[in-house]
């Protein structure tokens, strides 16, 4: 039994039932115009030079920060920046402001940074 009430897709108009947020057309609809939105990478700087910054970063640093903080050993696969950089060149290219992190902890932190998972 479901813990709460089905409610309206959150896109005026829509009368179909979800458990929260968007259904899936509208939830759908709205991470494309997100994407189009949204620089490409390259533009972002992760060129060719950020790949080999990258590269040499986590061969220096081959364990995820946020599960050595743990006590968990976790393969670190991208270096994150811990600040968000927000196109801040200077910020982008700051070796001190990177960390190793791995794919479920990077993910989860980028989540949190741009309000993904908090309820209404």
């Amino acid at each position: 039994m479901p813990d709460r009430a089905r409610r309206p897709c959150a896109q005026p108009g829509c009368a179909a039932l979800v458990d929260r947020g968007h259904c899936p057309v509208h939830a759908r609809a709205r991470r494309l115009e997100q994407d189009a939105r949204r620089e490409t990478s390259h533009r972002r700087g992760y060129d060719r030079r950020w790949a080999k910054a990258r590269t040499t970063f986590l061969a220096h640093h081959p364990i995820c920060a946020a599960c050595a903080a743990k006590g968990l050993i976790t393969v670190a696969a991208e270096v994150d920046h811990i600040v968000p950089h927000r196109g801040d060149r200077a910020l982008f290219w700051n070796p001190a402001n990177w960390q190793p992190l791995c794919k479920a902890c990077h993910s989860r932190k980028t989540a949190g940074e741009l309000g993904w998972g908090r309820r209404g």
